[in-house]
């Protein structure tokens, strides 16, 4: 408990929000949408201080949160409690900013070498998602304890103004759609009679920008005002969502149960199990808290939600081990990557509630009254892990980068195998640290790969760009194919071919770069006793082609082959073994004109089926 004099400065006295207070929160909301047209301007013309990452990031990012904080907390915190929340809030910002600037390489380093030529004016998109989450998380908490006089506030209070601030900010949201939606009426009516006027009046970005910006702000101030209102909807939205709650628990249960016949298997081959549990967990959470709510309603909720909300409390428990498991699979067989650390991070607050919800949920005494002390912590850790996310703490490209390169350094992956371009597009500052660093690497087998892979990977604008077609010879050739035949000798003027000038991405990767390896097959396709070649690029995405001889016996492409053959395990080891066969298309061909049309069965398979 705060002292009297404290708790007696973290409120203030009044009750309603006054009238002065609504003029200043319409004022701060005009000056904000002044200085983000200011920052707009300088932006597209290139100006002060656009032509400063580390000025105008951190710039951008305090004006377009700053002020909702100062709107918003006017009239719940008194003056000295709400300046030292926005000097702080002021500061943390900045302070991501300016490392979401650096990180990005907007900066230039000595040490490093960064150029300024690819610099960096906006913040990142998970950056603003992230400052925008902790900020909503933390003025929250803050508002419940100045109502509650209490470092720590009971839960009842977090739940009012946390809801109330995300209906708050819902309907601003909804508020300005529909303030344009109606100016944009007028301006169509206006020009059924040939007056454009408003319509050049909105495009306008000195207009449109500070008029967006001070209706949201009237919108905050008019729902802040009618918490009747704020509260009836959000009672109405809670019961709807905690009705959804018997179906979720009936499909998650039968999914769970349907694992004892299937096994986990065909949850790996989908390389997207871990994401689709995590919503699943999330998922129950949200329903979960729906039926609760802030905890003191609970002798009126239906005997069938208390039931279900207490199964979903032990649901969460497999849902999330899986969740666990399936991505420690993935970091086993391919190392950390920034999805992956974000993905753990996410697993981290995802057992919190789980292991906290399973307690309440054994709980015999009440129902599921330890809930509350669970969101609560909750919200603490997730504050602490979005801050080690995007802080150099545990910055996921900075993570990965270094987890990846000791898998290269331990032979753990082989310098033909590794993803350099990751480091370069995935990995930031760090990524490009790494590779100039690579760029220097003199000792070990692969020394001179490694150097060469990490000077194109550098060289690189864009990760789809590949670098020219290196000068593969007929004994890199041999190198790379290896043909699956005991009766018949490969042709060696398919080697000996010069390949250059054929379209190269018509030609698997096995034909185009030295650490690339195909499989080979010679089958006659055609019915001509002359057997063509079919090249299987044995990892995913290097493609698969068939290659015929021409009138003029040189070697053509007669057909490249779907995306998905090549890497597929299952399709090359049948073919090994010899057990394919040659059918006649199920559709006929048709040619309208001159112009000859292929046609492809709609239920044709255009995945690797894995048997």
């Amino acid at each position: 408990m705060l002292h009297d004099s404290a708790m007696t400065d973290m409120l203030m006295p009044q009750s309603e929000v006054s009238s002065n207070i609504a003029r200043i929160r319409l004022a701060a909301g005009s000056f904000q949408g002044c200085i983000l047209y200011f920052l707009y301007h300088a932006s597209r013309n290139q100006i002060w201080p656009a032509t400063d990452s580390a000025i105008f990031a951190p710039l951008l990012l305090i004006f377009g949160f700053i002020p909702i904080i100062f709107i918003s907390g006017l009239g719940h915190l008194t003056s000295r409690v709400l300046q030292r929340w926005l000097v702080l809030a002021t500061a943390i910002v900045a302070g991501l900013g300016f490392y979401d600037v650096w990180r990005a390489g907007g900066l230039h380093d000595l040490e490093t070498g960064f150029s300024v030529a690819q610099s960096m004016h906006f913040p990142t998109l998970p950056m603003v998602i992230a400052i925008a989450s902790g900020l909503f998380i933390a003025h929250a908490l803050i508002l419940a304890a100045a109502h509650d006089k209490r470092y720590i506030a009971n839960y009842p209070s977090y739940f009012e103004t946390a809801w109330k601030l995300l209906i708050q900010i819902s309907f601003s949201v909804l508020f300005l759609i529909t303030l344009w939606l109606v100016l944009w009426l007028g301006a169509a009516l206006f020009m059924l009679v040939k007056l454009d006027f408003l319509k050049t009046l909105l495009q306008e970005s000195w207009f449109a920008i500070p008029v967006t910006i001070s209706a949201f702000s009237f919108a905050i101030h008019i729902t802040d005002v009618r918490p009747a209102i704020v509260r009836g909807i959000r009672n109405l939205l809670l019961v709807l969502l905690s009705w959804i709650l018997p179906v979720a628990v009936l499909i998650v249960g039968g999914f769970l149960l349907s694992l004892a016949f299937t096994g986990l298997t065909p949850l790996w081959g989908t390389r997207y199990a871990t994401t689709i549990l995590l919503g699943t967990a999330a998922l129950l959470i949200i329903l979960i808290n729906a039926t609760f709510q802030n905890g003191e309603v609970s002798a009126d909720i239906a005997r069938l939600l208390r039931s279900n909300a207490r199964i979903a409390a032990f649901l969460l428990l497999p849902i999330t081990t899986i969740a666990i498991y399936s991505l420690s699979l993935r970091v086993q067989e391919y190392g950390w990557t920034n999805d992956r650390i974000t993905a753990a991070s996410c697993l981290i607050i995802a057992a919190c509630y789980t292991l906290g919800y399973v307690w309440a949920a054994l709980q015999k005494h009440g129902w599921l009254i330890s809930i509350p002390n669970v969101n609560i912590a909750t919200a603490f850790i997730v504050l602490g892990v979005l801050t080690a996310l995007f802080t150099p703490l545990a910055d996921p490209a900075r993570l990965s980068v270094a987890h990846q390169l000791n898998r290269l350094k331990d032979g753990r992956i082989s310098a033909s195998q590794f993803d350099f371009d990751y480091l370069k597009f995935n990995g930031a500052r760090y990524g490009i640290t790494a590779l100039q660093q690579l760029g220097t690497v003199t000792k070990g087998a692969d020394a001179a790969t490694i150097r060469e892979k990490s000077r194109l990977a550098l060289q690189k604008a864009n990760r789809w760009i590949q670098p020219a077609p290196q000068k593969i010879t007929a004994t890199d050739l041999h190198a790379n194919i290896l043909f699956w035949t005991d009766t018949t000798t490969p042709p060696d003027s398919f080697f000996d071919q010069d390949w250059h000038d054929a379209r190269t991405w018509q030609l698997p990767s096995c034909m185009k770069q030295e650490d690339k390896k195909c499989d080979a097959y010679l089958i006659d396709f055609t019915h001509d006793n002359k057997p063509e070649i079919l090249l299987i690029g044995n990892t995913p995405g290097t493609g698969a082609t068939i290659f015929t001889q021409n009138g003029q016996q040189k070697w053509v492409v007669l057909s490249v082959l779907p995306y998905y053959i090549a890497g597929c395990d299952a399709l090359r080891l049948q073919l090994r073994q010899g057990n394919y066969q040659l059918l006649t298309p199920p559709l006929d061909n048709i040619q309208i004109g001159d112009q000859l049309i292929t046609l492809t069965a709609a239920n044709s398979t255009n995945t690797c089926i894995k048997k």
